[in-house]
């Protein structure tokens, strides 16, 4: 009988405290405007390089993997997002506030890419990712009603994602203290679905950017163009993201039914639409339908796309990776969005991002649809373990034996459904050495599958022999 699925709250809270910063984002910038010497494209620039620092935070980590332990990473980076928004909040000074959002951004990657390998890594990757969504999304909403009643001031959003990183501080010790690395697998493996993975990352930056170029100069939008008040915006915001969670909702009560291909493509093209409206809106009413709309869409698709990278590799690199993309798309939104509505004007820039939206959603659909194609199971002898065998249970070995070099050997794919006992494959893939019954089953299929396979001898087992190549 299975274990009872349990639901990982650390995991939840520490994505909550990696994302919320992006979630604040129209706010943050806003404010930098209003409550600093900077210009709109410069307060833009700001946002993007607190973005860009976070993307960059994800990168590194991918590239490094996990070795530290999620505990240690979780709370490095929890710290930095303590330190550096917390610094930023406090000072006036320019230089100090670009630092310390600079050193923020950093600690929120590192809190996202720990939480998406985590979740990577669970038999459930979207369920979870669905309530980290719902999680990130109720803050921001509940953030966005009551800022605009705490008073002026750029400190006021910052000092917020410094506290909400410092409250989960406490639940990462919960968290793996290590990475457990057997002698198998010490040696990094080759990234899974290279060729999906890489079309789905290639695509995600271009996603984010339109969508992130919008939601950077919103506030703006309302402010200026639909002649709202700041009280106002922050209620269209925070109904916005009360629809996200709606949007949430429906995305884990729908599931796998649909694939993820129909959710991610036709929910992207009702995005772009959504990207129209709020961009040409010249009222209160046009606002907040579009704003409204697009939340409700926006988290329903991110959790798919999410979920679509989680499940292309269950280390979680393409998660980071993948994550690590769609950021540096965020990271270059609020810049882009400021530039391009000071050159065209707010609906010029609508449309020119919901034509990037709908070139982004090819590419991305086309690897949900690669992904969920089905696919021969086959295992390398290479990625198996390797399984020491007696020389006794093998008929005429020591002859082979006796030809045998350490050279490294090609690899061979075998069809698991191959092997003709079922136990054998069980143990084999549980790094297990099979039962002395099964054990003749294996020349057999190595002469029929690999013919003339060198075979190599296990340091200090001079008794024995590896049935898998040198790694």
């Amino acid at each position: 009988m299975s274990a009872p699925r349990t639901t990982p709250w650390p995991l939840v809270a520490l994505f909550t405290a990696g994302y919320l910063a992006p979630y604040l984002l129209p706010t943050t910038v806003g404010r930098l405007d209003a409550g600093l010497p900077l210009t709109t494209t410069e307060a833009g620039a700001t946002g993007s390089v607190l973005l860009l620092s976070s993307a960059t935070a994800g990168f590194l980590l991918a590239a490094r993997g996990g070795r530290a332990g999620a505990r240690t990473l979780a709370r490095v980076g929890l710290t930095l997002a303590v330190l550096g928004y917390g610094a930023a909040a406090l000072t006036g000074s320019v230089p100090a506030v670009v630092a310390g959002v600079i050193v923020g951004g950093l600690g929120s990657g590192t809190a996202t890419a720990v939480a998406a390998s985590g979740i990577a890594g669970r038999p459930d990757p979207h369920r979870v990712t669905t309530l980290g969504l719902l999680s990130v999304s109720a803050l921001a909403g509940a953030l966005y009603l009551t800022i605009p009643h705490l008073g002026p001031g750029h400190g006021l959003p910052l000092a917020a994602i410094a506290l909400t990183a410092l409250a989960v501080l406490p639940l990462t010790g919960r968290l793996p203290a290590r990475t457990t690395v057997t002698t198998a697998t010490a040696a990094p493996a080759p990234l899974p679905h290279r060729s999906t993975g890489l079309l789905l990352a290639a695509a995600m930056p271009c996603w984010s950017l339109a969508q992130n170029s919008l939601w950077g100069v919103s506030g703006r939008i309302g402010l200026t163009q639909a002649h709202l008040t700041e009280v106002t915006v922050g209620a269209v915001f925070a109904a916005a993201l009360g629809a996200g969670l709606l949007g949430v909702l429906g995305a884990g009560a729908l599931g796998p039914r649909m694939g993820r291909a129909v959710p991610i493509g036709v929910g992207t093209a009702l995005i772009a639409a959504c990207v129209v409206v709020s961009a040409s809106a010249s009222g209160p009413v046009s606002f907040a339908g579009g704003e409204i709309a697009w939340n409700a869409c926006y988290p329903l698709v991110l959790s798919y796309v999410i979920g679509l990278a989680a499940s292309l590799d269950p280390r979680g690199r393409w998660a980071v990776l993948v994550g690590s993309a769609g950021s540096l798309g965020t990271a270059a939104g609020p810049l882009a969005g400021s530039l391009l509505s000071a050159w065209a004007g707010y609906p010029a820039m609508g449309r020119t991002l919901a034509l990037v939206l709908l070139a982004s959603a090819v590419p991305m659909t086309a690897a949900a649809l690669r992904a969920t194609a089905p696919a021969r199971r086959t295992t390398r002898v290479a990625d198996l373990p390797v399984v020491e065998i007696p020389l006794a249970e093998l008929p005429h070995a020591e002859a082979a034996l006796a030809e045998v070099t350490l050279a490294e050997v090609d690899l061979v794919e075998i069809p698991l459904a191959e092997i003709p006992d079922s136990a054998l494959a069980d143990s084999v893939l549980a790094d297990r050495v099979p039962h002395p019954e099964t054990v003749p089953f294996l020349e057999p299929l190595l002469a029929e599958t690999a013919p003339g396979l060198p075979v190599r001898a296990l340091p200090g087992h001079s008794n024995s022999y590896a049935s898998t190549s040198a790694r």
